[in-house]
């Protein structure tokens, strides 16, 4: 059985605002340590990650796991018929991994007001996603609201987006058929707010191209978190993760462009990284190939 209330059930409807455009069908798992809803874009470039802790609601009981399936837009008409200080209560019985279907109540502070939705659900795997652990060669916060004016005015120039990261600065370069634009941030500290601070640790610089589609939609995650951390490495999927103070957070993953890409294998110094061509039997990092990959890993 589950019972989950969220006194703050206007998060649940920005989260949905926030992915209903990149993802169709959403993978729902229940445990006793939270609520996690995780899957891929029909294109397979990106993948999505939303955790709420247990310490997150109002109230949460959860005794068995519960996975299942739902599509988005549906649930997401359902949170819209919800005022910003409705409060939200899931509910959902089943047996064993499976519930046939939830139930989310809409109740107003006064309780003058109830509103009650059923929605069927399908059975699915638990844990389908396995998202690997890693370091990442660079790492920078910033404003969430800085991040979506950048990714908003370079696609009026182009489709896509160079993130090159230094110890020096963060630079966005976009680059179309007759125009061209750089924006570039650097780290920032003396500010009146920490929220509007941008921080960056660099281990060795990197410089990778994506799409501005799939970065403008993880954008409107903005209203969740004051802040977005953006995790880059060469041969790795992008992290954009939104926190939620200590409730949870929304990490988007999305492949680099491939051509883009510097895939030279590292040689044994710099002289031969320079002069030795790249071996037949080193192909490209398929970073997308990589995403689908995850299907088949246990969480860590």
């Amino acid at each position: 059985m589950l019972e989950a209330r969220l006194v703050q059930g206007s998060l649940m409807k920005k989260v949905m605002e926030a992915i209903k455009d990149l993802i169709d069908i959403g993978n729902f798992e229940f445990s006793s340590t939270g609520f996690m809803l995780t899957d891929m874009d029909p294109n397979r470039f990106s993948v999505m990650e939303f955790f709420l802790h247990s310490a997150g609601f109002d109230h949460y009981h959860c005794d068995r796991n519960l996975s299942f399936a739902m599509n988005l837009h549906n649930l997401a008409k359902i949170l819209n018929c919800a005022a910003d200080d409705d409060i939200l209560t899931i509910q959902a019985q089943g047996d064993g991994l499976a519930a046939d279907s939830i139930t989310f109540t809409l109740e107003s502070p006064n309780q003058d007001k109830v509103s009650k939705f059923e929605m069927k659900v399908k059975k699915i795997d638990s844990q389908q996603f396995g998202i690997p652990r890693t370091k990442y060669q660079a790492i920078f916060r910033m404003p969430s609201s800085e991040f979506a004016r950048i990714c908003m005015d370079l696609s009026n120039i182009a489709d896509t987006v160079v993130i090159s990261v230094t110890k020096e600065a963060v630079k966005f370069s976009a680059r179309g058929d007759i125009r061209a634009a750089t924006i570039a941030c650097m780290p920032n500290t003396d500010v009146d707010k920490v929220e509007e601070a941008t921080l960056i640790a660099v281990d060795e610089p990197v410089g990778l191209t994506f799409a501005l589609k799939y970065m403008s939609l993880f954008t409107k995650a903005t209203p969740l978190a004051d802040q977005v951390t953006i995790s880059l490495s060469s041969d790795q999927p992008a992290v954009v993760e939104y926190k939620m103070a200590e409730m949870g957070h929304i990490r988007f993953y999305l492949a680099p462009k491939i051509e883009e890409m510097n895939t030279e294998p590292l040689g044994e110094n710099e002289d031969e990284m320079e002069t030795e061509p790249q071996a037949e039997s080193n192909p490209p990092v398929d970073t997308k190939a990589k995403i689908e990959l995850w299907e088949l890993t246990s969480f860590d």
